[in-house]
């Protein structure tokens, strides 16, 4: 048996997914709504992406009721991982420790003390 295929979602659908892992269940106008507050999106477009994001399996929808349900259908940490993973081999050359580098040394993008324990607290469980 083979291991499913990870569907690599755009940025818009992406975004969706961004909303509909917040939210929980969702409808078209609902999702639309929390578009709207990051771009300028029209709700036939939200419509049509949720509906090829159903096509791909991104989302579940629930067309039992006059109003359609959706969910996400792929999980966050599944698809940041997956993603993330993309990304270490695409622009950091496979180097995870390139990634942190660059993340860490953003002056737009400074991590909170807070964080900076977690991080910290990671390395050093990596370490034993």
């Amino acid at each position: 048996m083979s291991a499913p295929k990870l569907i690599k979602p755009t940025e818009s659908e992406l975004e969706i997914l961004q909303i509909l892992w917040d939210k929980g269940l969702a409808t078209v106008r609902e999702v639309h709504e929390g578009l709207s507050r990051i771009k300028d999106a029209g709700y036939t477009t939200t419509l049509k992406l949720m509906q090829i994001m159903h096509e791909k399996g991104l989302v579940k929808r629930d067309d039992s009721m006059r109003t359609h349900v959706y969910q996400a259908a792929v999980s966050r940490e599944k698809t940041q991982k997956h993603l993330l993973s993309k990304m270490i081999d695409n622009l950091f050359g496979g180097s995870p420790t390139q990634l942190v580098i660059q993340a860490l040394g953003d002056e737009k993008r400074k991590a909170s003390p807070d964080e900076l324990e977690r991080i910290q607290a990671l390395l050093d469980s990596l370490k034993k």
